[in-house]
């Protein structure tokens, strides 16, 4: 995979699909994003809507990663897993070996997180749109469930993404 594509890659995942996860979350709330991801081909987008559709999902995505870093970082950090002190100028020759370190577990970190976020965020809205005295079922616990595997799995690709850092940079 050339540099742009995995470039490319790791925005789609820590940011794109995340945001999306958010404007799914705010449909019932919206005829316009109703009309963006409208999947009947009567009702399909046009590319100017497909257009509009990614662009907020991406500004989705990075709204929803500065609130990742103000919450889920807080507690990873409070919680045991401190940002490293990297001793970045051993970075010389080992720039690519960060790089492919930030592709191949920060960037899954950012996407795991933001994912966790995205989802309790659209599944308020969710619950918001049916009103909280709805009936309460599968769903419900499945969305749980997904929490916790996105919040377990954010935390194991961030400790390794710390620990071979810092293997790198010492």
């Amino acid at each position: 995979m050339n540099e742009d594509a995995s470039s490319n890659f790791g925005i789609l995942i820590a940011y794109l699909i995340p945001g999306a996860i958010v404007l799914l979350g705010l449909t019932p709330f919206s005829p316009l994003l109703q009309g963006w991801f409208a999947s009947s081909p009567p009702d399909a987008p046009s590319i100017g809507g497909f257009l509009f559709l990614t662009v907020a999902a991406l500004a989705a995505g990075m709204t929803v990663g500065a609130v990742r870093w103000a919450i889920v970082d807080s507690f990873h950090a409070w919680s045991g897993l401190p940002v490293p002190d990297f001793d970045f100028s051993k970075l010389g020759p080992n720039v690519e070996a960060f790089r492919l370190l930030i592709e191949i577990h920060y960037r899954h970190y950012q996407f795991y997180a933001n994912s966790g976020v995205a989802t309790a965020f659209a599944y308020v809205s969710h619950r918001i749109s049916l009103g909280f005295h709805g009936s309460w079922g599968w769903l419900d616990l499945g969305v749980a469930f997904l929490e916790v595997v996105f919040f377990v799995t954010s935390r194991d690709t961030l400790h390794k993404y710390y620990h071979r850092s810092r293997q790198l940079l010492r």
